[in-house]
């Protein structure tokens, strides 16, 4: 509760002349003092009194693109049956407030507000939520409370398409990545049988152990796996612009359209960042198992002050060789890791690089590696597409 500056002074007022009155025996001045502390009272009162209101949003839509559209739509409803006078709303979306009209909302009506959500930078934006002021009828006391949850929207990363997909250094025997793992003789683990599972499968064995059919689950070992590894060190992207290190915003593009395209050509795909621990994708929204997908971290990886993060990665990468084709995404000042990561080249047969925003192109074959020297995201697709070695 925060008593405004008029209540501040009818509060001193109230103890002054109460104090004056009591001291010099003036009746009248105690009076006045005693009712403006009434009045300050009443007005805590009328300003704790908490109004029924029923907050919802929808976000249209809740995840976009970088430069897309998107709106939200926020409904309040009251649900008491005293009508909500004096009460102030806004409603809030990142760094701006959006005013709400409830000033004279009757009770059963509701009220909609329509609002465009901010989408210029990549990000996640929260929104909400709403915070309703009541105030009394004097401008006494002002208590302002939260009304309904915050609802988050994804910005992702701009995607540049991508026609080529490095293909790893397992192939299929008939030239073509084998989209459907069921078909191959390499077993992986049991599950329960689900209605459609091909009888062949199933594992009379262990079903008669367990009592409920059991079928095998296969896995295809000559379907290529890609490892997305971005650089998100503060030392990588030294160059700021507007507070923004737009080289971190080009590697978050080209990791976003390495994703995409590995999923639009069914190839399975780990995104790594530099100071976290690598986190399996099978869809870019992971809508598939509730997860967060590749494009929610993408929109919600900010830069880290780790140093040792890209060395301690490439560890972690020796250690469990989590594919064959690796690809590193860095800034200016990553330049100096490319050593470590050219070490990986006998755990992983094919390392690309990309470099967004330096200065000077970086040495050819530097650690033997495929370097692609982009300035922004839409410049290393047109690069990664003419790369024909990988």
């Amino acid at each position: 509760m925060g008593i405004t500056a008029r209540g501040v002074g009818l509060l001193v007022a109230a103890v002054v002349l109460s104090g004056v009155g009591f001291r010099f025996a003036y009746p009248e001045l105690t009076l006045l003092g005693a009712a403006a502390g009434v009045a300050v009272g009443y007005a805590a009162l009328v300003a704790a009194w908490r109004p029924r209101l029923t907050v919802t949003r929808r976000a249209d839509p809740d995840r976009v693109a970088r430069g897309e559209p998107a709106s939200m739509t926020l409904t309040v409803r009251n649900t008491g049956r005293l009508r909500s006078a004096n009460l102030l709303a806004e409603d809030r979306c990142g760094q701006r407030t959006v005013p709400v009209p409830v000033l004279r909302l009757r009770p059963g009506r509701d009220t909609e507000v329509r609002y465009d959500v901010p989408t210029d930078r990549r990000g996640v934006v929260p929104v909400g939520p709403l915070r309703v002021t009541r105030r009394d009828p004097l401008g006494l006391v002002a208590l302002a409370r939260p009304y309904g949850a915050a609802v988050p929207v994804w910005v992702h990363p701009r995607i540049h398409p991508l026609t080529a997909v490095p293909r790893g250094a397992g192939r299929s025997l008939d030239g073509r990545v084998d989209g459907v793992p069921h078909g191959s003789i390499t077993f992986d683990s049991l599950r329960e049988y689900v209605v459609g599972d091909e009888l062949r499968r199933v594992h009379w064995r262990t079903s008669a152990r367990v009592g409920e059919l059991m079928v095998r689950e296969n896995v295809d070992t000559s379907l290529p796996r890609l490892v997305v590894l971005l650089d998100n060190r503060v030392a990588a992207h030294p160059q700021r612009v507007g507070g923004v290190a737009e080289s971190f915003e080009s590697a978050c593009e080209a990791a976003a359209s390495i994703v995409t395209a590995a999923h639009r050509a069914d190839l399975p795909v780990l995104l790594l960042l530099a100071d976290a621990e690598p986190a399996e994708v099978t869809t870019p929204d992971g809508e598939a198992d509730g997860a967060l997908g590749p494009l929610d971290r993408l929109a919600a990886a900010d830069l880290s002050a780790a140093g040792d993060a890209v060395r301690a990665a490439t560890t972690r990468l020796r250690q469990d060789r989590l594919g064959d084709t690796l690809i590193f995404l860095t800034g200016p000042g990553g330049r100096d890791e490319l050593g470590h990561v050219g070490a990986l080249r006998g755990a992983y047969p094919s390392v690309v690089v990309g470099v967004f925003g330096a200065a000077e192109p970086t040495p050819p074959g530097a650690a033997g590696l495929v370097v692609v020297d982009a300035a922004d995201g839409a410049q290393f697709a047109a690069e990664w597409d003419g790369v024909r070695r990988w």
